[in-house]
């Protein structure tokens, strides 16, 4: 519990998923969590039950609720943990969506901005919001991309053209902020055990052949994918690389696009 000793981490996107486990994991090695998701009543229990276990491990946390498309609230958000807990150390701009898929020219146009607006312009958001709030003695923000960036599928090109621009968007601000000492990394998991991927939606597109399909009845053809024999890593083999991006272990690393995949990028079709 060395890792982090004393740091400050805002991770979005922190009530499920690779989020609540990013949180988790910084806490267990000494960070104070400022913890953001989206509004409402759900939100708000995940958000309280990871304050709970983040306290139970003897460190601190904030949580508030702010849409990543409205950047006063996510500023507002910020501040308010900084007010509490100082300056940040660490940003882990997390949260995003995999919205409804489809062939490119069958996307429909909401769907298409909303993809945008949640993991392009709400990432940015996160960044600008969080950026004035480092700590004057430099950090690390790492901005959560995908393997779609190197390696997409039929049906995902607003996935993968968001996925594409933020990972973008990290190479800018690693150019940029390299001189104030703030290191800036992505991080491209491929499936991963997640509602993302674990939902009934996702299993029925996988295996149309199967009358409700379960993940047991998926875990084959994803496995099919990767060179590691496993269908999908899991949230702690992401926040794992998270960790090490956010530790000192890494203090010369920035530029980086870490890819968490079991291989699934490199395996020739």
């Amino acid at each position: 519990m060395t890792r982090m000793t004393d740091k400050v981490a805002l991770i979005t996107g922190a009530r499920q998923g690779i989020g609540r486990s990013c949180a988790i994991r910084l806490a267990e090695q000494g960070a104070d969590i400022v913890a953001v998701d989206q509004p409402g009543p759900e939100s708000d229990d995940a958000l309280g039950s990871l304050a709970n276990s983040v306290r139970e491990l003897g460190r601190a946390a904030v949580v508030a609720a702010a849409d990543i498309r409205d950047l006063d609230a996510v500023t507002g958000a910020v501040r308010a943990g900084v007010d509490e807990l100082g300056p940040l150390d660490v940003v882990v701009a997390n949260a995003g969506i995999f919205d409804a898929p489809g062939p490119s020219w069958e996307i429909e146009e909401q769907v298409w901005l909303r993809s945008i607006d949640v993991n392009v312009t709400g990432t940015w958001n996160t960044v600008k919001a969080a950026v004035a709030q480092l700590n004057p003695r430099g950090g690390s923000v790492i901005i959560m991309s995908s393997t779609a960036t190197v390696k997409s599928h039929a049906g995902s090109s607003h996935y993968s053209a968001a996925k594409n621009a933020i990972t973008g968007l990290a190479m800018t601000l690693a150019n940029e902020l390299g001189e104030r000492s703030i290191r800036v990394n992505s991080v491209h998991p491929g499936s991963v055990a997640t509602p993302m991927i674990l939902n009934p939606t996702t299993f029925a597109r996988l295996r149309p052949d199967v009358d409700d399909p379960s993940a047991a009845d998926v875990a084959p053809v994803l496995a099919g994918r990767t060179l590691l024999p496993v269908p999908w890593v899991d949230p702690i083999d992401v926040s794992n690389a998270v960790l090490f991006l956010a530790s000192d272990e890494s203090r010369y690393v920035t530029g980086l696009q870490l890819v968490v995949d079991a291989g699934l990028a490199q395996k020739v079709a």
